[in-house]
């Protein structure tokens, strides 16, 4: 089903959402949200006017004014792209959660690959490094778990995140939206907590064992490129090159925080 991907590319004085908000609008369905109201009937009149015509592309900057029949008085620059167009050329989606130091290393790595298509996601900007790498898409999400829930169901995640809460918030949103694989940072310490706590809401022992914690390969080493070398290997070793069925990020014994 053809979609357009609507994501929030610069805000200026009061908007209802922030930079890397987005939305997917079909002809009969949308996902996620720009901020509702007159802002987001807008965009999706122009997202389907846009498939109608066959356009794959456009930018659009709509004030927040009379015109919208909103009183926020600022501005909002939209980008519109065929999200068909993005998904098959973009390889395989890795959603990294947490802009901390290993998350920064991550992405590090991983970003000059062509075989992935990273979408990166924090809930505070100021956590990201100012120059991201080409081709990553950078989320501010002010509630990362809700974002969960919009994820392509297949796609690889890694929770790295600044709280523990946060951390077992995502796992449990990944476990019922389902994922082609997902690793978590942390010790045995925390992985035992996680797995009772995710059974305890309701989760299966083979559902949650699919969540592999540590993450990184142990002979590498602790530091933050160490685990990030470590979760590269395994991602293209089992997932991209082989087209396995296997879980790529290693459930090595790396005492992490």
């Amino acid at each position: 089903m053809s979609a357009i991907r609507v994501t929030v590319t610069a805000v200026q004085g009061s908007a209802p959402r922030e930079v890397g908000a987005a939305m997917l609008v079909s002809a009969d369905h949308i996902e996620g949200t720009i901020g509702g109201g007159a802002l987001e009937w807008e965009a999706m009149r122009i997202a389907r006017a846009m498939l109608a015509e066959g356009r794959d592309q456009a930018e659009h900057r709509l004030p927040l004014g009379p015109a919208l029949g909103q009183c926020c008085g600022g501005a909002v620059s939209l980008r519109f792209e065929m999200a068909e167009k993005l998904d098959q050329s973009a390889g395989a989606p890795l959603w990294i959660w947490g802009a901390g130091h290993v998350g920064r290393a991550v992405v590090a790595v991983m970003a000059p690959l062509p075989e992935m298509a990273i979408t990166w996601i924090d809930d505070d900007a100021p956590r990201f490094p100012a120059d991201i790498p080409k081709g990553v898409e950078m989320v501010v999400a002010h509630d990362m778990t809700r974002l969960m829930a919009h994820a392509p169901p297949l796609a690889h995640h890694l929770i790295l995140s600044y709280s523990h809460e946060i951390d077992l918030a995502l796992c449990h949103g990944a476990l019922l939206r389902g994922f082609g694989s997902c690793g978590l940072i942390g010790s045995d310490t925390k992985w035992a907590r996680f797995q009772a706590r995710l059974k305890a809401l309701g989760h299966q022992d083979a559902e949650i064992s699919r969540i592999l914690c540590p993450i990184g390969e142990p002979e590498l080493g602790r530091s933050p490129q160490a685990i990030a070398v470590g979760v590269a290997r395994r991602l293209l070793k089992e997932h991209l090159h082989k087209e396995s069925a296997v879980d790529p990020i290693h459930r090595g014994k790396v005492n992490q925080s």
